[in-house]
């Protein structure tokens, strides 16, 4: 850990798909639940476009409107309208099938160690949440546990950008070594806060190894119960002298 850091640290930020949950099982009942959306309600494009042909259609989407990199949400819905239209099915149906994604997609399984984590960390520290993802805290049901929500789809543009760091230390009111950003991607959570000047926490669950040529983070930790401990003697500013938001306020 940086030398320093028990006696400088404020408040933590969190990345959320990955960290406190696992993605990939959620994504996969989300694109389900999609599908079965479009059969009971637009059967030629389900059959035109199961999960996988969609996705791509959506990777496409994305790779011809680079300036909705931050929005998977609009990604998704223009790819929906595309293939409606293409099928002959009406592309008013894309609203109701992004919701039946959605309902699924925030319906997730946190880590066991998640919870107990955020409860134990959220008595001594602000939380931020700061996600490039489509998660819905109000939904979710974890709002209340974060000071500040930070979402790449409505700040514009998304970790690893220096911008969207900047703008969640300063809704918490820190400097920006002030704040532990806590992450699993070693680009876009460790290299892109570290570059923002905040400090630096890998969740690191399968034992990977770091990437080549990459600045280390300040800590590593196989699970939130180890960033526990690692920040058992860490003290943190008073609750009062930190500028908080509404929980579950999007920036």
């Amino acid at each position: 850990m940086m030398p320093g850091m028990h006696t400088s640290l404020r408040a933590l930020s969190f990345d959320l798909d990955d960290t406190l949950w696992p993605i990939r099982p959620v994504i996969e009942r989300a694109e389900a639940a999609l599908h079965a959306h479009l059969e009971a309600h637009c059967p030629r494009t389900a059959r035109a476009y199961p999960p996988a042909r969609l996705r791509a259609l959506r990777e496409q989407v994305a790779q011809e409107n680079p300036q909705l990199a931050h929005d998977f949400g609009r990604q998704r819905l223009l790819s929906l309208v595309q293939a409606l239209s293409e099928c002959g099915d009406d592309p008013a149906e894309a609203g109701p099938a992004c919701e039946a994604l959605y309902a699924e997609r925030n319906r997730v399984d946190f880590y066991a160690d998640a919870l107990p984590a955020l409860d134990a960390l959220g008595a001594r520290f602000p939380l931020a949440a700061l996600t490039n993802g489509n998660a819905d805290l109000q939904r979710i049901g974890i709002a209340g546990r974060f000071a500040v929500v930070v979402a790449a789809r409505e700040f514009g543009v998304a970790k690893p950008e220096r911008a969207i760091f900047a703008h969640t230390v300063a809704r918490l009111g820190l400097d920006p070594a002030e704040v532990l950003h806590i992450g699993d991607d070693p680009w876009l959570d460790v290299d892109g806060a570290a570059r923002a000047g905040l400090r630096t926490c890998w969740v690191n669950r399968n034992a990977a190894d770091w990437p080549a040529g990459l600045p280390r983070p300040d800590l590593e930790v196989a699970t939130l119960t180890g960033l526990v401990a690692a920040l058992a003697e860490a003290a943190p500013l008073p609750a009062a002298s930190v500028g908080r938001a509404e929980p579950g306020t999007l920036a």
